[in-house]
């Protein structure tokens, strides 16, 4: 019989949206019929079929599924725009998922996979974790609550549903992934794609970037650069500006190829390649230059109208004037177009091309008819002796080849318009390419072939005098006119004709001179609606990355194509304003820079990525190179200079200083930018590179391995260490997750972010290396041996000391307390060792702790651990802090503020190499530190205290390190006070076997059981070094009382001899009614030399 599954029950929101059931074929029926489960029986048996759960489907039974079993994915779940269900089939929600002939819950490739958590295209699926595959058999049997209900026993029934969806990220999105900020987050996406408007690559890109870079350049200044600099040397100016603008299409190609491009143009191209600083700086600077650039094209325009104003004697006002009510008026007219929408807009934007397009034909047409009353203006048609003339330069007036490049390469600039809407292309990565490279041949061509026909037909000198034809031969007259029988000679210097003087030639060329008028108008009024457009999209995506917050306004859309309208009103008004003041002469320097820093940057970005060595940067457009980008992006910056050297340095700093403010501010985003990933590159490389490099003493560098758990945990003892690696050595977190070894892991994949952030947030140079261990000795021996990379390893170890040491019952837990005492008792080892003591309470598993929350000084948040007995009444957090909590506080924050003028005094008692003085000399070096003076306290004899101090003093010189005093102790073997040795007498006793008054097997007995008791004999044995420590404490308290700090050479114990509780008793009896004291001991190898 067929083992029928009961329909699930539908899920809470709580629930996963997928259900998993075991289903078991049944053989064929009598009447040939074949279950619905699948053909092919033996295939199938005891597959999983996991059923979508769709909370808007009610209680309806899931359709049969067909094609044997294998998945069916309709092409609307694999394009999954325009449909509601982004999931799989739409005619059903349950399939089996077998992968290659077996069972399997793996998920197949896909897009949806792939997408971000904010996609435009299509809705994001996430693929079951490793974790869940691993687990799948053991969550299907039922550990974690049984069946979902229905299942008999014995029989498949309904199982508990596997959560598929991953647990969700701190911050919103998976890691490297970029969703849209806060702002953006609540407009979420809607598949409805009705009234969206896309462009395609040639009314999209092609068509703009024509109209953009053919300017009116074309029309009224080209002819006169024939004229300065002739015929060969135009193409060569034309050919150079080309060859900057060819780089930076394929720069701009390669870029928009390697991967889904989002609105935003050239900022978008940047910022995601080499990062928000760039990006940033860049964004706004373009934004302007294209608003600005909307006031210069519509100035221009309305000049060529006041100039027919003028010769028909029809003006309003005066020529200023004029020029501002006409341009005031066309820029509003412009911005109803673009409000319009972006459809009417390239509507606009055909009609213009096409009137461009008849204004060249009409020229073109016209060069072919040289009619007699041109010819005294200079026009006789093609002829090569005028071609041979104009060949070669004729510079006049202190222009120069570089003079006239500066005033032409205006005209070549405009290729990123069709990138500049890039979010409203339908396939930008496609079209981009496609219609910047194809503009950019076609406008070449176009230059070229005008700048040949026009210096072929027109001389440089005309008077505009029919009269000056030739009646009798002249021998003096060379000139190409006088070949023609006309001589021009009479206004050599003060002709109001040909291609140097007059800039209408092409006007006066054409076969229909109207069209020439149209034309530059079309020419200029498309460049100002492409701008128009531009600014504003520019504008609204680095506003949407919230890189400047006080613009956050402009990043509000409006309406199905999400226009910024907001965006366009400010594009106007900055556009109006520039054409009220019309000082445009001064300002056009500065955009053609602006533009040029925004096509080096490209450039620069292509050679970035490639030097990187992404593995994801992997550009679909090949036909680009590395070097050549680099060379482009060295080209517009020399370009920027000849233009104008002032405004390139101005553009220079204003980016640079754009630049220093996005830095400071450091957004926080991250979009995985070439910038990164050769922050990794340089650092692996220097890293091997330093795994070469044998140690020198001189290089010697405290590189810390600290005992902290969780950083913010042990406030004091972070910035202390941090005060000496700062800038100078590695400093990395030790933490010990202890416990289930599932449990801790997932803790610790989830500390190591959290705490690597809070790190960097608190400006603390320092690492996070988190570990699991059965217990903290095998934590901290893992660390030591794993911690670092190459050369850049952990060399001291810093653990802070147990105040309640003596309150631990267990014996492991005091042995764990000694830790120290085993890491050092190797003579070989290389990790020196130091000692924190009384900074802030040692963690124990044993205590539970309550957070209390209180504001220091009104400059940061601290986190203060209060202990809690087991089986006490908790604190309330709210709770005024009592004494104690307050001292704690206190001492977490000590080291955090300005030292002032005070000691750090240095007990150097044994010599171990150096590192008790060295990291002293360092914690001088900083700012906090700097007005504290080093105190050296030494060992000695009564009867040579002058000899010893003489010789430290000498040493120290030697070594370089500066020291406001030497104090010699001449007594510190002296008995101690009997009250001290009294009070560390009583500490022990808890301690103590006292083997001496029990049976000798009873005595070895617990000492086998109990390794870490005193002995009487071991306290017998160790009396004189237990009365040092005690003497050394009263020593302290007499000289150092006072100091902010007390860096002194740790006591040694004997390997076997000396119990985990004497040692403890040892450093409790020196250290105890201190200041802050670190106890270092070094390894016994230099780390000091006075050798160069």
């Amino acid at each position: 019989t067929r083992l029928q599954n009961a329909t699930p029950l539908g899920p809470t929101p709580s629930q996963s949206r997928f259900q998993v059931d075991l289903v078991a074929e049944a053989p064929r029926k009598a009447n040939g019929e074949v279950d619905a489960a699948g053909k092919g029986g033996e295939e199938a048996k005891g597959r999983f079929r996991v059923n979508f759960v769709d909370p808007s489907a009610g209680d309806e039974s899931p359709s049969d599924f067909q094609n044997g079993g294998d998945t069916v994915l309709s092409e609307g779940s694999l394009h999954s725009g325009g449909h509601h269900h982004y999931y799989y089939d739409t005619h059903t929600n349950t399939y089996y998922l077998r992968t290659f002939g077996h069972n399997t819950m793996d998920a197949v490739p896909r897009i949806d996979h792939y997408r971000h958590t904010a996609a435009d295209l299509g809705e994001k699926l996430i693929r079951p974790s490793l974790a869940e595959l691993h687990d799948e058999l053991d969550k299907v049997s039922g550990p974690r609550g049984g069946p979902r209900g229905g299942g008999v026993p014995g029989t498949a029934g309904p199982l508990p549903s596997i959560p598929l969806l991953g647990e969700p990220f701190e911050d919103g999105y998976a890691n490297g992934e970029e969703g849209t900020p806060a702002g953006d987050a609540a407009a979420s996406y809607t598949p409805d794609s009705k009234g969206i408007v896309k462009f395609g690559w040639i009314k999209g890109v092609l068509v703009r970037c024509m109209l953009n870079i053919w300017g009116v350049m074309l029309f009224i200044r080209l002819s006169w650069i024939v004229g300065q600099a002739g015929i060969g040397l135009s193409v060569v100016v034309i050919a150079m500006a080309t060859v900057v603008t060819t780089i930076t299409g394929l720069s701009t190609s390669a870029i928009a190829t390697n991967g889904f491009v989002r609105g935003g143009g050239a900022y978008y191209l940047i910022s995601r390649s080499l990062g928000p600083e760039f990006g940033g700086a860049i964004g706004l600077i373009f934004a302007f230059a294209n608003a600005v650039a909307v006031a210069m094209y519509v100035v221009g325009f309305a000049e060529t109208v006041v100039e027919l104003l003028k010769e028909n004697g029809t003006l309003m006002i005066d020529e200023m004037n004029d020029i501002r009510i006409i341009g005031a008026i066309t820029v509003v007219i412009l911005l109803g177009i673009s409000v319009a929408g972006m459809e009417w807009e390239a509507k606009a934007q055909i009609v213009l091309l096409v009137i461009l397009i008849l204004a060249i034909g009409d020229f073109v047409i016209g060069t072919f008819i040289p009619l007699d009353s041109k010819k005294a203006k200079g026009f006789f048609g093609y002829k090569a002796e005028i071609f041979m003339e104009n060949f070669g330069p004729d510079f006049r007036n202190e222009e120069t080849f570089f003079s006239v490049f500066a005033i032409f390469f205006p005209a070549a600039t405009g290729i990123l318009a069709g990138a500049n809407i890039s979010g409203d292309l339908a396939d930008p990565q496609s079209a981009i390419p496609k219609g910047t490279l194809l503009a950019i041949l076609i406008t070449t061509l176009v230059y070229m072939g005008i700048a040949v026909s026009v210096g072929s037909c027109v001389v440089r000198d005309a008077t505009g005098n029919v009269n000056n034809t030739i009646i009798t031969e002249l021998t003096n007259c060379t000139t190409a006119a006088c070949k023609l029988n006309y001589d021009f000679s009479s206004c050599q210097k003060e002709c109001h004709y040909g291609l140097m003087n007059n800039f209408q030639v092409m006007s006066m060329v054409s076969g229909f001179a109207p069209l020439i008028s149209a034309g530059i108008f079309s020419a200029t009024l498309s460049s100002a609606l492409a701008s128009l457009v531009s600014a504003p999209k520019i504008f609204q995506a680095l506003c949407k990355d919230n890189i400047y917050p006080g613009f956050q306004m402009f990043a509000k859309g409006y309406g199905k194509n999400n226009e910024p309208l907001r965006g366009y009103l400010l594009t106007f008004l900055i556009a109006l304003g520039f054409i009220l003041i019309a000082e445009l002469n001064v300002i056009a320097p500065i955009i053609s820079n602006f533009f040029l820093a925004s096509y080096a940057l490209i450039n620069f970005s292509v050679f970035h990525a490639s030097l990187a060595k992404s593995p994801g940067w992997r550009p679909a457009f090949k036909y680009y190179n590395m070097w050549i980008s680099l060379v482009g992006a060295i080209l517009c910056c020399i370009v920027m200079f000849v233009i104008n050297w002032w405004a390139a340095l101005l553009t220079y700093v204003i980016v640079l200083g754009l630049y220093i403010y996005v830095t400071y501010k450091k957004p926080d985003v991250n979009w995985g930018s070439s910038t990164q990933a050769l922050t990794y590159l340089n650092a692996l490389q220097h890293s091997i590179r330093l795994s070469g490099v044998e140690d020198h003493v001189k290089n010697f560098r405290p590189q810390c391995l600290i005992m902290t758990g969780a950083p913010n945990a042990r406030p004091a003892l972070l910035h202390l260490v941090h005060a000496f690696t700062k800038n100078v050595g590695l400093m990395i977190c030790g933490h010990v997750h202890m416990g289930p070894r599932r449990q801790a892991m997932k803790e610790l994949s989830t500390d190591l972010a959290k705490y690597q952030r809070w790190l960097i947030k608190n400006k603390m140079k320092a690492f996070y290396a988190p570990v699991h261990a059965e217990d903290l000795r095998d934590g901290g021996q893992y660390l030591m041996q794993a911690a670092g990379l190459g050369r850049m390893r952990p060399n001291t170890l810093v653990v802070g000391f147990k105040k309640n040491w003596r309150q631990i019952e267990n014996a492991e837990r005091l042995h764990l307390c000694s830790i120290s005492v085993r890491f050092l008792r190797s003579e070989r080892t290389s990790t020196s060792m130091s000692l924190l003591h009384k900074l802030s309470s040692y963690i124990s598993d044993r205590l539970i702790y309550t957070a209390i929350q209180k504001r220091l000084r009104g400059m940061f948040k601290l986190l203060v651990k209060t202990r809690l007995l087991r089986g006490g009444n908790s604190k309330s957090p709210s709770s005024p802090l009592n004494l104690a909590d307050q001292r704690l506080l206190d001492a977490s924050s000590q080291f955090q503020k300005k030292q002032g003028k005070s000691n750090i005094d240095v007990w150097w008692l044994f010599d171990d190499g150096g590192l008790t003085l060295l990291i002293p000399y360092l914690i001088t070096t900083k700012k906090k530190w700097k007005e504290c003076k080093i105190r050296v306290f030494i060992g000695g004899k009564i009867n040579r205290i002058d000899h010893d101090r003489r010789a430290m003093a000498t040493l120290l010189s030697k070594f370089r390190i500066d020291f406001s005093d030497i104090m010699v102790l001449g007594d510190i073997n002296t008995k101690p006070k009997k009250e001290n040795i009294a009070a560390f007498e009583e500490m022990i006793e808890p301690f103590r076997l006292h083997e001496d008054d029990k049976e000798q097997e009873v005595a070895d007995k617990m000492k086998e059981d109990e390794p870490w008791r005193i002995t009487d004999n071991e306290l017998e044995l160790y009396k004189t070094k237990t009365y040092r420590q005690i003497r050394l404490n009263e020593l302290l308290k007499e000289h150092s009382s006072t100091a902010n700090v007390i860096v002194m050479s740790l006591p040694v114990a004997r390997k076997g001899a000396v119990s985990s509780a004497l040692y403890m008793a040892w450093l409790e009896a020196l250290s105890k009614d201190l200041p802050p004291i670190l106890l270092v001991r070094g390894n016994h190898q230099s780390v000091l030399t006075f050798y160069s």
